[in-house]
């Protein structure tokens, strides 16, 4: 149900009206979710190139690492900008100028021949793809009340797991058709532009843009979002970031992200590459490859649901770092595996798909529910800015350190220096877990005193 405020009086909108905002809710959450698995085809194709792109110009690891962590520092760049902008100039706006971009440039990548010119093009690929997550968590947020943070932001966080899936398939499909490196990029780029355009028709901001003054009810068990701007129904962007960077909680899931977000790099970039150095073949690397964010998709859906039904005291931090310790034990195995003679692809599969899900799940509530927790509908997306650009500078160094690493140490040893960074992500989310549960002790005195 939705409401509209007139002065401090609520009053419940129109049956007529209500159905209406349903709908377009609805069919948001579906642009939302749909389009940014339309991102990760125009984004994801990058790495399924990297066997193709070796092939046809010899490209080492090394420099193919040099696209990555460039284009990643750009995308980390895009996102200090496009998350506050998202909430300055909304959400839906910035996310279907970001798919503009991403079109544009993979167009430009596959009419392109020198490594220069693959970089600068990547990172302004990279830079127009960084305004979908901003975007996104600014309207979903804008249309859903707070006790579905966790339900909500799970299913529509499928869409990056999910996306990667539909990525990597797309791309070793491609491949395997006889396509050249060059349709790598030019067929999502058709595919993307049918995205942007039905989700230009489907969608709308907020309920505001159906019903004006309209917004969703908070149930009963509705909690407050932490951070508290005053009363302003928009605050300036500046008041949301000394807002949230005074809230230790919030500092500690800044740490967090950029560990994961290192993590979760690696294996996107360098999965297919991983698989094509040990032995497969190009396309069946590449679609084997889909097994890690596929299986990511299950630990995220699982995460969201579990937290929002069993989190203790809010603490949704608990369930991350009970995943991210079995992940340790998976990027162990990997490595051990991968250093045999004749490895074992089966075995290899199944650890790369259990690190999808101890992995992944973990990483989607720093940017996912957790941003809502912390920041509300008003400061989404400068939250998700903020968590996904500190992350996403952990990626550029992983990415580039990656390719090095394989070059000169080979892949077991690339895996177990991850299995070091893994540890370190599970003490973060456990730290932050124990402030979860310090907050909510404190909440509890405060309630009982009052």
């Amino acid at each position: 149900m939705f409401y509209t405020l007139q002065g401090d009086q609520k009053t419940l909108v129109s049956p007529e009206e209500n159905t209406r905002l349903l709908y377009w809710r609805t069919s948001t959450f579906w642009v939302m979710l749909i389009g940014y698995v339309g991102y990760y085809i125009c984004r994801g194709n990058l790495a399924a190139a990297f066997p193709l792109l070796t092939q046809e110009f010899g490209y080492s690891n090394t420099q193919l690492g040099i696209i990555a962590s460039l284009s990643e520092m750009a995308y980390a760049s895009g996102k200090f900008i496009n998350g506050p902008l998202a909430d300055k100039i909304g959400g839906r706006k910035i996310f279907l100028v970001g798919m503009a971009g991403a079109i544009s440039f993979n167009i430009i990548f596959a009419i392109s021949a020198s490594l220069t010119v693959f970089i600068i093009v990547w990172c302004f690929c990279r830079y127009f793809l960084s305004m979908g997550w901003g975007g996104l968590t600014k309207t979903i947020g804008n249309w859903y009340p707070r006790e579905r943070n966790g339900t909500v932001m799970g299913l529509i966080s499928v869409n990056f797991q999910f996306g990667g899936v539909v990525a990597t398939l797309f791309a070793g499909f491609l491949v395997a058709m006889g396509v050249p490196w060059q349709g790598v990029f030019i067929y999502p780029a058709m595919v993307l532009t049918l995205i942007l355009i039905w989700s230009y028709f489907a969608s709308r901001s907020s309920p505001n843009d159906v019903v004006p003054g309209a917004r969703p009810i908070e149930g009963e068990t509705s909690k407050e979002q932490i951070a508290d701007y005053g009363d302003e129904e928009q605050p300036p962007v500046s008041t949301i970031m000394k807002t949230l960077l005074r809230l230790p909680i919030y500092r500690q899931l800044l740490v967090f992200s950029f560990l994961t977000t290192l993590l979760r790099s690696v294996f996107l970039f360098w999965t297919p590459k991983f698989l094509f150095d040990i032995g497969l073949g190009a396309s069946s690397a590449i679609l084997r490859s889909a097994i890690f964010p596929l299986l990511g998709v299950a630990g995220t859906v699982f995460i969201g649901w579990y937290t929002d039904h069993h989190a203790r005291n809010g603490d949704r931090a608990r369930m991350m770092w009970m995943m991210l310790s079995v992940l340790v034990f998976c990027m162990i195995a990997i490595a051990v595996l991968s250093s045999a003679s004749e490895p074992n692809f089966n075995l290899i599969l199944f650890f790369l798909g259990a690190s999808g899900f101890f992995l992944l799940g973990p990483y989607s509530m720093s940017s996912g529910c957790l941003t809502l927790d912390i920041a509300g509908a008003k400061g989404a997306g400068s939250c998700t800015g903020i968590i996904d650009g500190m992350g996403y500078i952990g990626g550029a160094i992983a990415a580039f350190a990656a390719g090095i690493l394989s070059d000169y140490l080979g892949w077991p040893q690339v895996f177990l220096v991850l299995s070091v960074f893994a540890v370190v992500s599970t003490l973060s989310a456990w730290l932050m877990s124990r402030g979860f549960q310090k907050m909510a002790r404190k909440s509890t005195a405060e309630n009982r005193l009052g």
